[in-house]
């Protein structure tokens, strides 16, 4: 891990076309903006990890109920392999 130290109003870059810029520090908060092309996706790590657990009792929960009723993981496998509807 890289570690580097800002003032307000300094940043720093990624690469050549992602600049991270310190807005603002109040005691233990720092305000960021993210200077960033559209086709770069950025998120905050809880709520990316608070995702990834949804999707994953999601999982649990149909692979529970497909185990449970055959005609259930039938359904669940319909509806993975459909095209969507336009």
């Amino acid at each position: 891990m890289l570690v580097l130290n800002r003032k307000s109003s300094q940043s720093i870059m990624i690469g050549e076309d992602i600049e991270v810029v310190i807005l603002e520090v109040k005691g233990d908060n720092v305000k960021i903006g993210v200077n960033a092309p559209r086709n770069v996706k950025v998120f905050r790590q809880e709520l990316l990890a608070e995702v990834k657990a949804e999707n994953q009792r999601a999982a649990s929960q149909a692979s529970a109920e497909a185990q449970a009723s055959p005609e259930a993981a039938a359904m669940l496998l319909k509806q993975a392999f459909q095209k969507p509807q336009s």
